[in-house]
């Protein structure tokens, strides 16, 4: 049975509680929900962010982005429940990321950090 996004999204919360992402400094993964286009593309991924036009926008697998074994619970439950999954790091240096993927009604759902690069 496929389930609603409501809860795979309380799905997240709970495989996302109490990590942090490390980089430079570290971050808690929140939960998102777009709705919106049939493929995300960088103008989409900037306009909610907020950045400007020249802002690189960064495509990653989802993955080589979670490869720590700490984030193993992260990983399972977004190939778990969510298709087309894809990272996005958008920006330089302090940068939101966006690990989402499209769910059974369509949205796009997923989880946010921010990772420091410098």
């Amino acid at each position: 049975m496929d389930k609603s996004n409501e809860e795979i999204l309380e799905s997240l919360r709970r495989a996302a509680a109490g990590l942090l992402f490390m980089s430079e400094s570290d971050y808690p993964f929140e939960v998102i929900q777009w709705a919106g286009p049939k493929e995300l593309t960088p103008d989409f991924i900037r306009s909610l962010t907020g950045e400007a036009e020249d802002c690189p926008v960064q495509e990653l697998e989802v993955e080589d982005f979670l490869s720590t074994g700490r984030y193993q619970r992260i990983l399972i439950a977004l190939q778990s429940q969510l298709s087309d999954l894809k990272a996005y790091k958008v920006g330089r240096i302090n940068m939101p990321v966006y690990l989402v993927g499209r769910s059974s009604e369509g949205s796009w759902l997923g989880l946010s950090t921010r990772v420091v690069e410098t």
